[in-house]
């Protein structure tokens, strides 16, 4: 296997398998912990966990299980997958990870990687990470209702996370070449650095990361999913041939990011939408589910949605508690999709949303993904059996991915 993905949430391992396979190499997803007794025969695994703002001893065990499964398959490069805007509390969950992962490698081991990916406008100048044009504070991801970001400097993010040392290597760096790389990070872990985090403004700077940091011992390298991507292009060829046929049955739109691009593609959506209130989905979740799948029944193209603006989701936390809060939206579009698919011919679901996505896959107890096609940068549809062998076509979106237009455009095949 030439790359081993653990990713902390579903849209994110989705997001690398669309990368990685549109550079030519075959890739699949695993959700939860693989079964080492299970190989595959897919250049790239990509495990989905679902660990992101999990507590952190939970997220160390899932993540170290899985690695553990990927290195016994020989995996030669081994990638700790987190969001491009480093979605993380000062308690964790990447420098946890990172940390138990370089203990599973070895006593001199280090981190080497980068949360930028140009394409989707995630960039690091001077170890300060831009959403766009805007510092991360000064973005919509100050305001996340779960891990708000008010500290755009990752260096200094990440050093509150780990007791071990954090550096930073410089976009001068890594415009300078592949040798100029290689040497400050021989500098950096030579003066006992080592968690290291990379410059990157251009795909062309992941580019010289991934060749820098080829064959290197003892590394783990991480980021967002372009540099992974980066190190698929060095070993993958161009991808080639049309798309499989999308299957036959019904759709359907799931919303539950309150990320800003989730909420303006809701705005944009011009068919039947059916409301989640937090409120009645903690104090009666089987009634909002029936009345649900009830508007599902008679919809076209129905959009389900418990996407909320801040002072919504602010006041459902005050009255509930935001982890109580969260899970019962969760468990209430979970059991939409399996009941969709079960009872009402659903064969194809457009999911926004991470924590969303997550529960969704879980209700429909699907357990590997594989890239069909990419709809728009980081969105691809995937295809997926349940255990009832039904054949399912599956949208898992990053909240803060994909055109404002993209709940009607996702459908569209050719």
């Amino acid at each position: 296997m030439s790359i081993g993905v653990i990713a902390d949430d579903i849209t994110g391992a989705c997001d690398v398998a669309a990368g990685v396979t549109s550079a030519g190499l075959s890739a699949e997803v695993r959700l939860g912990i693989p079964d080492a007794a299970e190989p595959t025969d897919a250049a790239c695994v990509v495990v989905a966990l679902k660990s992101r703002t999990a507590p952190s001893a939970d997220a160390v065990a899932a993540s170290v299980a899985s690695a553990a499964a990927l290195r016994s398959w020989h995996v030669q490069t081994l990638y700790l997958k987190y969001c491009s805007t480093f979605d993380s509390t000062d308690e964790g969950n990447i420098g946890p990870v990172a940390d138990a992962l370089l203990d599973l490698v070895g006593p001199t081991a280090a981190s080497i990687g980068t949360p930028a990916t140009p394409r989707v406008g995630r960039t690091v100048h001077r170890g300060h990470l831009f959403v766009g044009d805007r510092l991360l504070s000064e973005s919509s991801l100050a305001r996340h209702p779960l891990t708000p970001m008010t500290d755009p400097d990752l260096v200094r993010v990440l050093g509150r996370q780990t007791s071990r040392p954090v550096g930073c290597i410089p976009i001068e760096a890594v415009r300078a070449g592949v040798q100029a790389v290689r040497d400050r990070i021989d500098a950096l872990r030579s003066a006992g650095v080592r968690h290291l985090l990379a410059d990157a403004v251009e795909d062309e700077d992941l580019d010289v990361l991934a060749t820098a940091t080829a064959g290197m011992p003892d590394v783990v390298l991480g980021g967002a999913a372009g540099l992974v991507a980066a190190v698929a292009r060095r070993v993958g060829t161009a991808a080639d041939g049309r798309p499989a046929p999308a299957p036959s049955g019904r759709r359907l739109l799931l919303s539950g990011s309150a990320s800003e691009r989730t909420r303006a593609q809701v705005a944009a959506f011009a068919g039947r939408v059916f409301v989640i209130d937090a409120d009645a989905a903690v104090r009666d979740p089987e009634a909002v589910i029936a009345a649900a799948l009830a508007f599902v029944a008679g919809a076209e193209l129905p959009l389900v949605s418990a996407t909320a603006d801040p002072p919504q989701v602010h006041r459902a936390q005050a009255a509930w508690g935001a982890v109580r809060a969260a899970a019962a939206v969760e468990h209430v579009l979970g059991r939409v999709a399996q009941r969709a698919v079960a009872d009402l011919g659903v064969r194809r679901i457009l999911v926004a949303g991470g924590e969303t996505s997550g529960a969704v896959a879980q209700a429909l107890q699907v357990r590997r993904l594989h890239v069909r096609r990419v709809v728009s940068v980081g969105v691809p549809w995937m295809t997926a059996a349940d255990p009832a062998g039904r054949r399912l076509d599956l949208c898992f979106k990053s909240g803060n991915f994909g055109e404002v237009d993209l709940f009607t455009r996702a459908w569209e095949e050719g």
